[in-house]
C-alpha cells in the first residue's frame, strides 16, 4: 500500500459511499459465545465472517470493515494472544480481501476492505498512563498486520480520546500512505468521554492527515444528525456518519434494539442534507438495515464540500475559530522562563504546579491561547516542553503555541500534543525552511510566520512584505494556504527607531489584505519608556485598526484586555458589544473587592488550600499539604469531612455541569486518593475511621471492559466506601458469593457492550434466588435509566451519581 487509493473519492463525487452495519451481533447470531475474543473466534471460524461479509455486500455495502475491531495488542493481551497480533490481524484481512475478490468473480460487486481498528481500552498521556509512543508502537503491529492481509484503507472507530485517534492516525501514516477515516464517539451533550467537541476532534485530525472524520455508534441517528451538521461546518475533507439502530432495550431477557430497518432508512435524505458523505450502522443495525438505507440513498447526488474560509486551532476539547471578523485573539505569554525567575526555578526543579498555575491563571485573565516555551539553561528542553504540556492540557481548554528555536524540540512537542497546535515561529533563514516546513505539514500546525532572513533583521515594510511572500511560497507546496500563516509585524522598539510603529503597522496591514493572520508581540515597542503600559495600549489600538488578528501579550493587564475589547468593537468584531457589555456590565463593587478575593493561593490556610488542590487536582501537592494540616493539629476528620469531600463534590457538581470532563475528574479523584492515604493512619488512631458501606464491583461476565468501571471504584473509595473489585469479565455466580462473604450493602455492575448487557438481570435473579437483600446498581456506555428500571437496578451514568446513589442506598440500610 504504497500509494494512497483514491477510489474512495472518486465514489462520493457522483454518491454517497454505504459502509456495512454491526459485526458482533451478526457473528452472535452465528454462534459466538459469550466471553469469547471476536477476533480469536473470527480466526477459528472464517466462513462465519465471510458470511456476514457476503450478506453486507449483497445489503448494498461499499465497504466491508475487517473483524478486527479489538485486535489492538491491549485488547489480545486479554486473551493471551498478544503476541500474535501482526499474524491475527493478518489473517482476518486476508480472508475479508478474498471474500470481495471472490464477490467480484462471481457477482460483479467489488467492496473496498476497510482494516478496523478499534479502542486498545486505556486511556493515553497525557490522560492516562499509557505513554503516547507505546501507544503508537502498538498500533502500528496492528497496522502491519493489515497491510500485510491486503486492506484497502483503513477505519480507526470509537474513540473516546481525541489522543488515542492520533497515535493511531500517526501509526497508519508512519506505515504506510493508506486511505484512513476516524470516528469518535459523542454523548447526548455533543462530547466525547475526555470532553473533546465534534468541532475539536474534527480540526484535531483534518490537521494530522485524517481522509475522512466523522461519528459512529454514539446514539440512533435522530441525535447524530447535529454532530455530523457541526463537523461538516469546520473541515474540506469527507464526512462519515454511523449511527445505532436507536438506543438499546432488553426484551426477553435479550438485548434489542427498537429501530427497525424502515425507520432506519428513513434518515437517509436527512443525513444527505446535512453534509454526509459516508454512511453505515453500528449496534443494532443487521443486512437489512443496510439494504434499506442503500435503496434510501439511491439518486440523492452528496452536497459538494465547502470551503472553510477561517483558520482553525484546536485544544484536546475544543476549536478557536479565527478570522478578519473574529475578535483579536490574544496569545498568553507568561509560560517562558526568559526573564522569569521564578519560572526558571520552577522548571529546574521539575515542579509543573507552577506552570498550571500560570495557565490557569491567563486563561481565567481572557486569553484565548498559551505560548509555551522552554528554553534556558540547565534544562533539558525537549523533555520540559512536553512535561508542560502534560500538565496544562488537562486543566485548561485552550489550544498551545508551540515556541522554541530548536526543530528537534518543535517536532516532539507537536507530535505529542492533542490538538492542532500554532508553531512559533518560522522564517526565511535557510534552515527553518528546510527543517521545520515538512514538519509543520506532518502534523498540520499552523505557523508564525518571521519576515527575517539569514543575517537580515529589515526595518523597513517592504523588505519584509518580500520575505513573507517568499515563505508562504515555500509554504504553499506543503499544502498550507495564507489563512494558515499568522505574519508577525515585527515590533521593534520606537524609542530608538521612530519609525518602527510605522513600518510594523505598514507590514500588519498588507498581511491582512493579503489574507494572513496577523501578530505582534507587544513589549517591545515601549522598550525604554517611562509607563509604558499606555504606549503598548495605544499601538495594539492602531495594529487593530490596519487588520491585527492577535496579540501576545500578559492578559492580566488590564489596560491591555480594555483596550482589546474596545478595539473588538470599534472594527466591527464584537457584535453588537456583546463581549463588550459584558466584560464592563459586572458588579460596580467587584472591582473593589477583587484586590481581596484574588488572593494567591499560598496565601489561604492550609485547610482552605486543600480544597483548592482537591478542586484544581494538584495530585503532587495534597499529600505535603495534608501533612501540614495534621501537624497544625487540625482533626484528620474534620479535613476529610468538611474540606476533602465538599471539595470533590464541587468537582462533580463541574463535571455535571460539562465545565469539568473525565481527565480532570480522574486528575481530583486521585488527589483525594493521595490525601486520604496521608489522613487514613490518623483516622484510624483517631477512632474516626468509619466505613460508610461495603460495595462489590464488577464488570459482567464476557465483558472485558473496566475504564468506567474503575472511575466509578475510585470515587466510591474517596468518599469512603469499602469497596470490593472483582475485576472484569465476571460470572454471577462470583459476584454473589463475594457480596454474600463480604456483606455487601450494594452490588455495582458495569457493562460497555450491548451483547453483555443481558448478564446484569442474571446478577439480580441469583441474588434473589440466594436471598441476599443488597441492592444492584448497574451502568456503562450503553445502559440507559429506562432499562435499569426496567430489570429492578439502580442506575448511575457516571462516577459522581454513584456515590451518591451509594449513600443513599446505604444510609437506607442503617
Amino acid at each position: 500500500m504504497g500509494k494512497k487509493d483514491n477510489t474512495i473519492l472518486d465514489i462520493i463525487n457522483k454518491r454517497i459511499l454505504i459502509l456495512d452495519g454491526a459485526t458482533g451481533t451478526e457473528m452472535q447470531k452465528r454462534g459466538l459465545p459469550p466471553g469469547v475474543s471476536p477476533e480469536l473466534w473470527s480466526v477459528e471460524n472464517p466462513d462465519v465472517s465471510t458470511d456476514i461479509y457476503r450478506a453486507y455486500a449483497r445489503a448494498g455495502s461499499d465497504m466491508l470493515y475487517t473483524c478486527t475491531f479489538g485486535a489492538t495488542p491491549w485488547k489480545l493481551e486479554e486473551f493471551g494472544a498478544a503476541d500474535k497480533t501482526e499474524q491475527i490481524n493478518c489473517q482476518i484481512a486476508e480472508n475479508a480481501v478474498k471474500t470481495a475478490d471472490e464477490l467480484a468473480a462471481r457477482e460483479g460487486i467489488r467492496p473496498l476492505i476497510a482494516g478496523d481498528i478499534g479502542p486498545s481500552g486505556r486511556f493515553i498521556m497525557p490522560f492516562g498512563d499509557l505513554g503516547f509512543e507505546q501507544a503508537i508502537q502498538g498500533f502500528k503491529r496492528q497496522v502491519k498486520g493489515l497491510v500485510d492481509g491486503g486492506v484497502d484503507l483503513f477505519v480507526i472507530e470509537t474513540q473516546i480520546d481525541i489522543q488515542e485517534s492520533r497515535a493511531a492516525l500517526l501509526a497508519v501514516k508512519e506505515i504506510c500512505r493508506g486511505f484512513t477515516m476516524v470516528s469518535m464517539t459523542f454523548d447526548e451533550t455533543g462530547h466525547s468521554l475526555n470532553g473533546t467537541t465534534p468541532e475539536a476532534m474534527a480540526v484535531t485530525l483534518q490537521s494530522l492527515g485524517a481522509d475522512v472524520v466523522g461519528v459512529n455508534c454514539s446514539t440512533g441517528p435522530k441525535e447524530m444528525l447535529d454532530v455530523i451538521r457541526r463537523i461538516r461546518q469546520v473541515v474540506e475533507i469527507p464526512v462519515m456518519a454511523k449511527p445505532n439502530a436507536g438506543m438499546p432495550v432488553i426484551k426477553n431477557n435479550e438485548t434489542v434494539f427498537p429501530m427497525d430497518a424502515h425507520e432506519f432508512s428513513s434518515y437517509a435524505q436527512s443525513f444527505a442534507k446535512a453534509g454526509v458523505n459516508i454512511m453505515g450502522g453500528c449496534c443494532g443495525t443487521t443486512p437489512g438495515h443496510i439494504a434499506k438505507l442503500a435503496r434510501g440513498m439511491e439518486g440523492i447526488r452528496p452536497l459538494e464540500i465547502p470551503p472553510v474560509d477561517k483558520a482553525m486551532l484546536s485544544s484536546a476539547t475544543q476549536v478557536l475559530i479565527t478570522g478578519s471578523n473574529s475578535p483579536i485573539r490574544i496569545i498568553g505569554e507568561r509560560i517562558n522562563p526568559t526573564g522569569k525567575k521564578t519560572l526558571q526555578a520552577e522548571l529546574k526543579a521539575a515542579n509543573m504546579g507552577y506552570v498550571r498555575k500560570l495557565a490557569r491563571d491567563q486563561a481565567a485573565a481572557g486569553a484565548d491561547l498559551l505560548d509555551i516555551n522552554a528554553g534556558m539553561p540547565g534544562i533539558n528542553e525537549k523533555q520540559t516542553l512536553l512535561d508542560i504540556i502534560s500538565s496544562v492540557v488537562p486543566v485548561v481548554n485552550l489550544p498551545l503555541v508551540i515556541d522554541s528555536s530548536d526543530p528537534d524540540v518543535v517536532e516532539a512537542a507537536v507530535r505529542y500534543y492533542p490538538g492542532r497546535a500554532l508553531i512559533n515561529s518560522i522564517s526565511a533563514e535557510k534552515e527553518k525552511l528546510e527543517t521545520l516546513l515538512p514538519v509543520a505539514a506532518k502534523y498540520g500546525a499552523m505557523l508564525i510566520v518571521l519576515p527575517l532572513a539569514d543575517n537580515e533583521l529589515p526595518d523597513k515594510a517592504e523588505r519584509r512584505k518580500e520575505l513573507v511572500t517568499e515563505i508562504a511560497q515555500r509554504a504553499a507546496a506543503y499544502g498550507y494556504k495564507n489563512k494558515d500563516l499568522i505574519v508577525d509585524g515585527l515590533v521593534m522598539t520606537v524609542s530608538s527607531n521612530p519609525q518602527a510603529a510605522k513600518e510594523t503597522l505598514a507590514t500588519v496591514k498588507w498581511a491582512a489584505q493579503q489574507g494572513f493572520g496577523t501578530v505582534i508581540g507587544l513589549s517591545n515597542i515601549s522598550f525604554g519608556l517611562p509607563e509604558r503600559g499606555w504606549v503598548n495600549a495605544g499601538f495594539f489600538a492602531m495594529a487593530a485598526g490596519v487588520g491585527l488578528s492577535w496579540a501576545i501579550a500578559n492578559p492580566s493587564h488590564e489596560l491591555l484586555m480594555n483596550t482589546k475589547a474596545a478595539s473588538d468593537v470599534l472594527t466591527g468584531r464584537d457584535r453588537d458589544a456583546l463581549s463588550y457589555i459584558k466584560r464592563f456590565a459586572k458588579d460596580k463593587n467587584a472591582d473593589k473587592n477583587k484586590e481581596a478575593t484574588a488572593k494567591k493561593t499560598t496565601d489561604l490556610p492550609v485547610e482552605d488550600q486543600i480544597v483548592e488542590a482537591v478542586i484544581q487536582g494538584r495530585r503532587e501537592d495534597i499529600e505535603g499539604l495534608c501533612n501540614q494540616a495534621l501537624e497544625k493539629g487540625i482533626a484528620p476528620s474534620e479535613l476529610l469531612e468538611k474540606k476533602m469531600i465538599p471539595a470533590i463534590m464541587t468537582v462533580g457538581e463541574y463535571y455535571d455541569a460539562r465545565k469539568y470532563f473525565l481527565p480532570q475528574l480522574i486528575a481530583s479523584a486521585e488527589t483525594m486518593q493521595n490525601g486520604f492515604t496521608v489522613l487514613e493512619p490518623a483516622l484510624q488512631a483517631s477512632g474516626a475511621s468509619k466505613k460508610k458501606g461495603t460495595l462489590v464491583f464488577a464488570t459482567v461476565q464476557g465483558d472485558i471492559h473496566d475504564i468506567g468501571k474503575n472511575i466509578v471504584v475510585l470515587m466510591l473509595r474517596n468518599f469512603g466506601f469499602d469497596v470490593i473489585d472483582l475485576g472484569k469479565d465476571v460470572t454471577a455466580k462470583v459476584i454473589i458469593a463475594a457480596a454474600r462473604t463480604h456483606k455487601a450493602d450494594l452490588i455495582g455492575l458495569s457493562a460497555l457492550m450491548t451483547t453483555t448487557m443481558v448478564r446484569m438481570p442474571e446478577v439480580i435473579a441469583l441474588a434473589k434466588e440466594n436471598g441476599l437483600g443488597c441492592r444492584v446498581m448497574v451502568g456503562g456506555a450503553v445502559v440507559t435509566r429506562e432499562w435499569a428500571e426496567s430489570i429492578g437496578a439502580e442506575y448511575s451514568s457516571d462516577g459522581v451519581e454513584a456515590v451518591n446513589v451509594a449513600a443513599r442506598i446505604c444510609m437506607d440500610k442503617r
